[in-house]
């Protein structure tokens, strides 16, 4: 019986050390948001209101992790509604044709102490990148309900003429470069 006993203690935690943790978005505490310079002299801030994303990891330091994340391009929101109802044509992201972004993952890799690069396919409209994200790691805590959550910043800028988003192509009124930055909050499944 002793025996027994040991080998399912050992069974266990060996299954325990190579068990996937899955953390989801937590939409309340989460923002996708953008900024693009305007006709060179001023910036226009957005945000996306729904999206989606998981993190699944073995290893505490998350270096192992395989990330995934959807955006729903007709949630864009400036403040404008002209602007946004613009945003959704096929001058830019074609909304109807093209409903969502997507970011899948490819590595995780610790730089030094929070920060973290992290590398991936961004598909926007009918056009997939390679991109790096310089995610800042907020760390983790409980919260009231007892789930475990954590936080990260990531930021990166893509140049939106490479996904096919070519209204004015001069960068004169609506400038090339986008910075996109993400606060993002998961929580870990139970």
């Amino acid at each position: 019986m002793k025996k027994v006993f040991l080998f399912l203690v050992a069974v266990s935690i060996s299954v325990a050390s190579f068990a996937q943790t899955k953390w989801t978005v937590d939409p309340m505490h989460s923002f996708v948001n953008f900024s693009v310079r305007h006709m060179g002299i001023s910036f226009v801030d957005g945000s996306f209101k729904k999206f989606d994303g998981s993190v699944t990891a073995a290893k505490a330091d998350l270096t192992d992790a395989k990330i995934n994340f959807t955006v729903d391009v007709n949630s864009i929101t400036t403040g404008v509604d002209m602007r946004d109802n613009h945003l959704k044509t096929d001058d830019f992201f074609n909304a109807e044709k093209f409903p969502a972004m997507t970011f899948e993952g490819s590595s995780f890799k610790k730089l030094k102490g929070n920060n973290y690069a992290l590398n991936g396919k961004l598909t926007i409209r009918d056009v997939t990148k390679d991109v790096i994200f310089n995610v800042v790691y907020g760390g983790t805590a409980k919260d009231q309900q007892g789930n475990t959550k954590a936080g990260f910043t990531a930021t990166t800028t893509v140049n939106r003429l490479d996904y096919n988003i070519k209204y004015d192509p001069t960068g004169a009124g609506v400038g090339k470069e986008v910075k996109v930055i993400l606060n993002l909050e998961f929580v870990q499944a139970k």
